[in-house]
């Protein structure tokens, strides 16, 4: 099989995570970086054997199949809109963007363009994640009572563009909020409404670092969710399920589930494999610009997950739940 030809602008961290997926993918391959730090666009097309540019418009010209977006946040929008308006099939990092009207810009462009677009969330590619909401949906859980998510992680990020809200659109909540949305709809369906936290800092970010946020679904769940950049809170699961039947539980090193009828756990994974999450996520991708395969993340899925996050800091300003407002509907 040919593989497709996919340009990467951005070499920042998570083009790592992609070189390295690149290189185990037998599908696609990475013959273009575009970065404004020269240094760091060369350094990671060597790592693929591709060739480094210093502007991302010169990506247009080379006959590539897809594009991956992976700048922050504030320049999506242009960027996506650019390779979407000259017909290249985009795959952009999370969050989408950092309000309603942009997310509504880029999917009427894909839309206009009649091409594939789509946000990259990484744990929707997770084995463990897919596993997870066959077991969920089997029946054997019951009905959800309860849905918890949690990323914690101890990170400093006084130095990065993520606590430049210019640029990243605000903080924890948006940045691993987006993942946290993306996971809560794929296994609970739409969020209704959401009410969020902010329990306060410790690296004294102009953005908020540890948040609380619960989601109503509209088929009756609340979600809680745990984000944090500044404390030190590790926890073995980063999603569990709490059933009339069972509890369940993705881990990073471990998932499984127990029946209330049994003594014992059933272990259905290994937990979370980074670079096999972004090689299903360029994958499944590259089988939808083939028209082999669905999209696993939708584009009124990425738009959600903006309406969803907006929603939630309007909560945090107002310390009130908040409606989500569905606009997927009209943006098309």
């Amino acid at each position: 099989m040919t593989k497709l030809k996919f340009g990467l602008v951005g070499a920042g961290g998570i083009a790592q995570a992609y070189a390295q997926a690149f290189n185990e993918s037998k599908c696609c391959e990475l013959i273009a970086v575009a970065d404004v730090r020269s240094d760091a666009a060369a350094a990671l097309a060597e790592i693929v054997g591709g060739k480094a540019y210093g502007e991302y418009q010169q990506l247009a010209d080379l006959g590539l199949d897809a594009v991956i977006v992976a700048t922050p946040p504030a320049t999506h929008p242009d960027i996506a809109c650019f390779f979407l308006d000259a017909g290249i099939p985009v795959l952009c990092e999370k969050p989408l963007c950092t309000n309603i009207a942009d997310a509504i810009r880029m999917t009427q462009a894909a839309e206009r363009a009649g091409v594939v677009f789509t946000m990259a969330s990484k744990f929707r590619y997770c084995e463990d994640i897919v596993k997870a909401k066959g077991i969920l949906a089997s029946g054997v859980l019951g009905d959800v009572i309860q849905f918890e998510n949690a990323f914690t992680a101890n990170v400093d990020m006084s130095r990065r563009w993520n606590s430049n809200a210019e640029v990243s659109g605000g903080g924890v909540l948006i940045d691993n909020g987006t993942h946290s949305v993306d996971i809560i709809r794929y296994f609970l369906g739409g969020i209704e409404s959401v009410l969020a936290v902010d329990a306060g800092g410790t690296q004294g970010l102009s953005v908020d670092e540890n948040v609380k946020m619960f989601a109503k679904t509209s088929n009756g769940v609340t979600a809680s969710v745990d984000l944090t950049w500044g404390i030190n809170k590790e926890l073995p699961n980063f999603v569990s399920i709490y059933g009339t039947n069972g509890t369940l539980h993705v881990g990073w090193r471990e998932s499984k589930y127990k029946l209330n009828s049994s003594p014992d756990w059933t272990v259905f994974g290994s937990g979370y494999d980074k670079v096999a999450s972004f090689k299903g996520k360029i994958e499944n991708f590259a089988s939808a610009v083939r028209g082999n395969d669905g999209l696993y993340i939708t584009p009124d899925d990425a738009l959600a997950s903006v309406q969803v996050i907006e929603a939630a800091y309007a909560s945090m300003r107002q310390n009130l739940w908040q409606p989500v407002i569905e606009k997927a509907a009209a943006a098309k």
